[in-house]
């Protein structure tokens, strides 16, 4: 699964950077223009290398079910039959709070006008907080704009929740562990006049269960691309294994596999990891979800005949530098096939999403620089678990 290497053109044959030069941009028509390895450069003031995990919460296999702290809401996914959700990443206002702040507005109006069914969680993909995700960047950026939607907020960590520029003074994620991964939960001070109980999220990477989708959460960690490490491969597979079949299966991981921005681009290494996990379980994901680059696209990529697999973005949830497209939507990557159905670059926004037993279907929230609401993408995919007879037919993703 070796992929060519990718040159930056902003070094020199000797390889100091180029007066005036930026990072290189992704290949025009392609998916996965990133090799998945952040590159080195000579000069630099960020630390992106591989940083070492907490220590877990809990006990593997990371599970932490809907009922354990939320009974009553588990309780009325199962007597409804339906589960309805909100799905947001890169939220953190770290330079200006002006788009998080209208898109938390948005959800929580969007709880105010589901009468009936209303949401009963959201999943937040990862970089909660900009730019190394520290404890005390967490009131102006996640307790204070949250402060009005009073529903419990699930996440897993981005590169930026885990990135570290000064290790004397913190430790990757120590941000993220102090509100999500708490012994016993309570309320921090630093949430002052936006108070929130923590959670008792068993890992950094984990799933989350419930009634009607089996969550599996995979932290890709700093690197450009992502990196997760052996022991977290296998923790995937596994969980891919042994994931119930009478619900759905949705992977969320923050690095993308498939992107057609002109900043990012896709990672051929988390590719890897959830190809990996196809051929050796046959168990194929319902949907896959990612954050990162600050736009909103759905793809679709034909891993079983007839039943396209979409790979959804959704990084515009409040970061204030959106990240253009460089393909139109309809046009196949020219890398790997997978197709752009919709995209979004000029709004922030979020994800309803409603399972029951048979489909998942989801609808977006934008608004503009300007402050203006519409809906935008709307989906519908199969809820049923979609396991390959032969998982060595998977397509090199």
């Amino acid at each position: 699964m070796s992929r060519a290497p990718i040159r930056n053109k902003a070094l020199t044959s000797s390889g100091t950077l180029q007066p005036g030069s930026v990072r290189t941009r992704p290949q025009a028509g392609n998916s996965q223009a990133h090799a998945g390895v952040s590159p080195l450069h000579p000069v630099t003031h960020r630390n992106t290398s591989f940083q070492q995990l907490p220590r877990p919460l809990g006990l593997p296999p990371y599970h932490y079910d809907l009922a354990q702290d939320f009974a009553d809401t588990a309780k009325k996914i199962e007597r409804d039959g339906k589960m309805v959700f909100h799905v947001v990443a890169d939220t953190g206002g770290v330079q200006d709070g002006e788009f998080q702040n209208n898109v938390a507005e948005q959800m929580v109006a969007d709880i105010g006008k589901r009468a009936g069914e209303l949401p009963h969680f959201c999943y937040h993909v990862g970089d909660v907080v900009y730019f190394t995700g520290a404890k005390d960047d967490y009131y102006s950026q996640f307790y204070e704009p949250y402060s009005h939607y009073d529903l419990p907020i699930f996440a897993i960590p981005g590169n930026h929740d885990g990135e570290v520029d000064d290790p004397t003074a913190q430790t990757s994620l120590d941000g993220f562990v102090s509100y999500f991964m708490q012994e016993k939960p309570d309320v921090d001070p630093i949430s002052k006049d936006a108070p929130r109980v923590g959670l008792s999220l068993p890992n950094v990477y984990w799933t989350l269960i419930t009634p009607l989708a089996t969550f599996i959460g995979i932290y890709s960690n700093v690197p450009e691309g992502g990196s997760i490490d052996s022991v977290q491969q296998q923790w995937v597979t596994n969980e891919f294994a042994t994931a119930a079949q009478d619900r759905a299966l949705i992977v969320a991981v923050h690095h993308p596999i498939y992107s057609f921005d002109v900043y990012h681009s896709g990672s051929s290494k988390m590719a890897d990891v959830l190809e990996n996990a196809i051929r050796d379980t046959g168990r194929v994901p319902n949907l896959v979800m990612s954050g990162h680059v600050h736009n909103y696209q759905r793809i679709e990529q034909a891993i079983v005949a007839d039943a396209p697999t979409p790979f959804i973005v959704t990084g515009n949830g409040g970061y204030h530098n959106l990240h253009a497209i460089h393909t139109d939507v309809g046009q196949p990557a020219k890398d790997r096939g997978a197709v752009l159905k919709y995209e979004t670059h000029k709004s922030w926004g979020f994800i309803t999403m409603t399972i029951d037993q048979d489909t998942i279907s989801g609808e977006t929230t934008e608004v503009d620089r300007a402050g203006n609401v519409t809906k935008g993408d709307s989906f519908s995919y199969s809820a049923r678990a979609i396991i390959l007879a032969d998982p060595k037919s998977v397509p090199t993703l």
